[in-house]
């Protein structure tokens, strides 16, 4: 056996590496890293998880299951080093696999593996680094780049994810980046090519009608670039940024609050009919936002709140699916109760968002009630949570979902 390759079996262990990947896990030190060389610069770092779900919902058609189950998340996420300055992350997995999206053989698109980011960085000095690919560098807010992994709620809030599907590819766009820091405050900016085939395929005929394909329907010359930011500034414990991820609750294990502002903007990113004419509106969308999480005495407790109000303009009077213009304001807050991470702890939470459309007098009102067991912290959790929705008619789910990642 070469030193090489003795090296390479001797470096696969467990170390504790960033707190993002650790809040309040007493068995999880960092999981899988593959240590290349001796000091640990050269390596690869995998990251694997998944998310299996049971839902319960008393509005379903009376053609179809009152309960149903569903993997929600199955990922794989790797990242590595040769030194200091570059970095490589790839990112793939599946989403939301339940009996309707099955496929006999497993060759059905809802059965395939796809590609959610791979991007190439270099890092200019220890605070500011450049990079491009499939990444996930977003502007907005924290949500819009909400780490799956540590949220707080079951899953985050859908209207956060401002672009998903329509200028982007599951909220990842194909550009260049650059993030880092000057002192307290963060900063992520981005520079994109717009998705052509996004999910509003609609071509307007009427005046007055509009779609979110300006690229499609206008050209790139006019409608290929977004532009994409979000700036937040850290009044307690820094957050890591090694990463593009947010985190959700730490359970404690830090003091945050910050504060943050951010923006999408898609020149001519719709498509308009106006006197028998196809004319481009400009995508703008802004937030401002604010995370809370810290303990509480300490004895185990902590409380992790969150609020953001967002301006959504895609044109005048956009509606498609969960989208349109108009604004939002959504807010959660969890604690956790007393104790200590050897032992099952437990977060109740309460969540709130309410969505203006200007097409439309109906606001859409989401109220959700859950409660965490964290039996080894993020790593291992199980999720039960109520939700309602109130857009013209209210319905109702109860979802139980339990998740592991290593």
């Amino acid at each position: 056996m070469t030193k090489t390759t003795k090296t390479l079996l001797l470096g696969i262990f467990f170390i504790s590496m960033q707190a993002v990947f650790a809040q309040g896990s007493p068995d999880y030190k960092g999981g899988l890293k593959v240590k290349f060389d001796e000091d640990g610069k050269k390596y690869l770092r995998i990251i694997s998880w998944a998310q299996v779900q049971a839902g319960y919902n008393n509005d379903a058609a009376a053609t179809s299951s009152k309960t149903s189950f569903n993997l929600r998340r199955a990922r794989v996420l790797m990242f590595s080093q040769i030194n200091k300055k570059f970095l490589l992350l790839t990112h793939f997995g599946l989403n939301s696999l339940n009996s309707s999206t099955l496929s006999p053989t497993g060759t059905g698109t809802g059965s395939q593996l796809f590609l959610h980011a791979a991007w190439a960085q270099y890092n200019l000095d220890e605070n500011h680094s450049i990079g491009g690919g499939l990444h996930y560098f977003n502007g907005i807010s924290r949500l819009n780049n909400q780490s799956t992994l540590n949220m707080m709620t079951l899953d985050n809030n859908r209207q956060s994810w401002a672009t998903i599907g329509l200028t982007d590819q599951f909220a990842r766009h194909v550009g260049i980046f650059m993030k880092g820091k000057f002192g307290k405050l963060q900063y992520r900016i981005a520079i994109n090519d717009a998705i052509t085939n996004g999910l509003d395929a609609r071509v307007p005929v009427a005046d007055g009608e509009i779609a979110y394909a300006g690229k499609n329907l206008l050209g790139s010359k006019d409608a290929g670039k977004a532009y994409a930011g979000y700036f937040d500034y850290h009044f307690l414990d820094q957050e890591s940024n090694f990463l593009p991820y947010k985190v959700g609750t730490y359970l404690g294990g830090k003091k945050v609050f910050n504060v943050g502002a951010g923006f999408f903007l898609h020149p001519n990113g719709s498509a308009l009919m106006e006197n028998g004419n196809l004319v481009g509106e400009d995508v703008s969308i802004f937030a401002v936002d604010a995370f809370y999480d810290a303990p509480i005495g300490d004895d185990g407790s902590a409380i992790t709140a969150y609020a953001t109000y967002q301006s959504n303009d895609y044109g005048a009077n956009y509606m498609y699916s969960a989208y349109g213009t108009g604004s939002m304001v959504y807010s959660h807050v969890g604690y956790v109760f007393s104790g200590d991470n050897t032992k099952t702890r437990y977060q109740p939470y309460i969540s709130y968002a309410s969505n203006s459309y200007d097409a439309t007098s109906n606001n859409r009102n989401i109220l959700g009630l859950g409660v965490n067991a964290f039996m080894s912290g993020h790593n291992s959790k199980l999720t039960l949570e109520y939700k309602n929705q109130d857009y013209g008619t209210s319905t109702s789910t109860v979802t139980l979902q339990a998740m592991i990642y290593l």
